[in-house]
């Protein structure tokens, strides 16, 4: 399975260096990339313009996003919603298997 390697920066400053499985229908690997840095990049405009907004609230919205998505694909409804349910659980499994990498902290 071809794999696309991700880093991710949290405002704070954690790294995490991300080893994504691609599904074997992934049409391209360097359009996929760009598309996941423009979608957290998206979510961070948006959650810097306004008051706070729990995880929870966050992950609710990328969930109905999902869904919205998964729903406009001329497909029965079974097999967009196995192959979504895939994908999440392989990036889920991926992202957990990641090292949390955080900045030194302390006074020199």
């Amino acid at each position: 399975m071809k794999r696309l390697p991700y880093r991710a920066i949290t405002g704070a400053g954690d790294v995490f260096d991300i080893d994504f499985p691609l599904d074997p229908g992934t049409g391209s690997a360097v359009r996929t990339h760009q598309l996941l840095t423009d979608l957290l990049a998206s979510i961070d405009r948006a959650l810097a313009m306004a008051e706070p907004v729990s995880n929870g609230d966050v992950l609710q919205a990328m969930a109905m996003a999902l869904a919205v998505r998964t729903r406009m694909i001329h497909a029965p409804a079974e097999t967009r919603q196995r192959l979504a349910l895939q994908l999440l659980a392989r990036a889920l499994d991926a992202a957990e298997a990641a090292e949390r990498q955080s900045p030194e902290a302390g006074r020199a």
